[in-house]
C-alpha cells in the first residue's frame, strides 16, 4: 500500500534518477500560472489537461518525468503515458524534480 501511495504521488524510489541520468523530458502537468511561478530549468509545461493531446509528440523511447505541485496531478499524467506506451516516472512535486536535477548536475 505504501509502495502504490508513494508511486501516485512521487515517491522517493521511483526511478527518478535513473531516467534522468537517460536524458528524460520533464514535464510539467501544472497550470501556466503554476509554472510561471516556478519551475525545473528547461522543463516542458502541459497542463494536465493537454496531456492526452501534445504526449504524441514525443518518442516512446525517451523516458518522461511528470510532475506537479504534489504528485497528484503527475500521477494522474504517468498512468496515461505509460497506458500509451511510454516510459514515465512520476517525479511529485517539482520542487523534488528540480533538486534531483541539480544534484545531477553538480555531479557532472
Amino acid at each position: 500500500m505504501i509502495n502504490m501511495l508513494r508511486s501516485l504521488l512521487g515517491g522517493s524510489d521511483n526511478g527518478l534518477v535513473e531516467v534522468l541520468r537517460q536524458g528524460a523530458v520533464v514535464i510539467d502537468v501544472r497550470t501556466p500560472a503554476e509554472f510561471a511561478g516556478g519551475h525545473v530549468a528547461g522543463s516542458v509545461n502541459i497542463p494536465l489537461n493537454e496531456v492526452p493531446n501534445r504526449l504524441g509528440t514525443y518518442d516512446t523511447s525517451k523516458p518522461i518525468v511528470f510532475c506537479c505541485a504534489s504528485g497528484g496531478r503527475s500521477g494522474q499524467a504517468t498512468s496515461y503515458a505509460e497506458s500509451k506506451g511510454y516510459t514515465a516516472v512520476n517525479g511529485g512535486p517539482w520542487t523534488s524534480v528540480n533538486r534531483s536535477v541539480s544534484e545531477l548536475q553538480q555531479g557532472q
